[in-house]
């Protein structure tokens, strides 16, 4: 599936604020590919995509389509009928499972941002990747197709943070403790950074890590500490639930594996009144008018789009890794990470810096499976690959990486 030059053709699936990312860097990296094209449910989102690359001066024809990526063989079709050789899907949670087996159909490289959810179920049992997607590992092989999970930023690029860490700092990794903290401000009263019915979901179940090598359960914002963290200073976050805690407790059993996310108190506070009145609840309730409802989705429907705060956004993330083992029979650590920038973010792309360090990430992951890198025709998870040609990739994409270690703070 490729163009007269051997390229492959691009299929991009999803249209919201991630996916306008990696369209916008798809277009400025648009030699590694033949066509591209951005397919989603509602046409004119993806519509708009084009429209936003255009005004920022990308001269370059995409196509659009409407897609209900629920069906798998319309994903085949769809991939068949465009010689689509690679997949990025960066839609819901909830379309992974078809859009791999549209690909494993099809014979296309498949690669999404996170672990497949079902809309009924919240936080279940791990390992979570083993529920759905491990499943399908060989259905992927047999098919002779690359198939990348969790390539966004976390999961994804902590995923190869700890793989550099393991490939050129430490003989053994006795811990890895991965810290996402948005110092950012919208402006706005309350809001989520991404698709608030995904975001929700991820902190309203139990909060499981990977400690003495077993998996623990506690509950969210029971544990919490502080961090002193470049460019964003001292931070607290709370232990949660993630989807690289499943994959990364799977390659380094030895090792303790916790996810801690920044929250302010207004968010915990907003929050926990949402939770205590049963509105984060992803089950159905009936009206007084006999209307069935599922309260989660009339929240997300009465809240800002996380698209919507981009112009807005001022202030920086900070994501990496802090990672303790030992050399030599020598102990030490070292953090690596990545400091965002959302309004640099957004004069560049139109989109905030969430979005951004979710969608540089798996534009990055195709153009090594285009340039034959990471076209492993198998799935993977982001750590099971080398790291350094994806690190590497993603500083010249904009996500350069750094790395506090004995001799002190400096890029990889």
């Amino acid at each position: 599936m490729a163009d007269s030059n051997g390229k492959r053709n691009l299929l991009i699936i999803g249209a919201g604020g991630v996916a306008q990312v990696t369209a916008h860097k798809a277009a400025q990296w648009k030699g590694e590919f033949g066509s591209i094209h951005i397919a989603n449910r509602t046409l004119s989102k993806a519509d708009a995509i084009v429209a936003s690359m255009k005004d920022k001066g990308h001269d370059i024809e995409v196509g659009t389509h409407a897609l209900d990526a629920m069906d798998a063989q319309a994903v085949a079709d769809l991939i068949r009928k465009l010689e689509a050789g690679i997949v990025i899907n960066v839609g819901s949670a909830f379309i992974n499972m078809t859009v791999l087996q549209g690909c494993i159909d099809a014979g296309a490289a498949y690669i999404d941002t996170a672990i497949h959810e079902e809309p009924d179920k919240i936080c279940e049992t791990p390992p979570w990747y083993a529920n759905y997607e491990w499943k399908r590992r060989e259905a992927v092989e047999k098919a002779g197709i690359t198939a990348i999970l969790g390539a966004g930023f976390d999961p994804g690029v902590v995923n190869a943070y700890a793989r550099l860490a393991e490939d050129e700092y430490f003989d053994r990794i006795d811990s890895i403790d991965i810290v996402d903290i948005n110092a950012g401000s919208h402006g706005r009263y309350f809001a989520t950074n991404f698709d608030p019915e995904i975001n929700f979901r991820e902190f309203t179940g139990t909060v499981y890590s990977w400690q003495d090598g077993a998996w623990q359960s506690n509950k969210m914002f029971e544990v919490g500490r502080e961090w002193d963290l470049p460019v964003v200073g001292k931070r607290t976050a709370y232990m949660s639930g993630h989807d690289e805690v499943h994959s990364l407790s799977a390659r380094y059993p030895q090792a303790d594996v916790r996810f801690w996310m920044g929250f302010g108190d207004h968010y915990i506070n907003v929050f926990t009144v949402l939770q205590s009145l049963g509105l984060l609840s992803e089950q159905p309730v009936t009206t007084a008018e006999g209307q069935d409802v599922v309260p989660l989705k009339v929240v997300k429907a009465v809240l800002p789009d996380p698209a919507s705060l981009a112009p807005d956004y001022e202030g920086n993330t900070c994501i990496g890794d802090l990672v303790k083992g030992e050399t030599d029979g020598q102990a030490g650590e070292v953090f690596i990470y990545n400091v965002a920038d959302h309004k640099a973010a957004y004069d560049e792309v139109g989109s905030q810096g969430i979005s951004y360090t979710a969608g540089v990430p798996p534009l990055a992951a195709a153009v090594l499976i285009a340039r034959g890198i990471w076209d492993v025709k198998r799935m993977a998870n982001v750590e099971d690959l080398p790291a350094r040609p994806f690190l590497d990739l993603l500083g010249e994409m904009g996500l350069p990486t750094r790395v506090i270690d004995a001799e002190g703070d400096h890029p990889i």
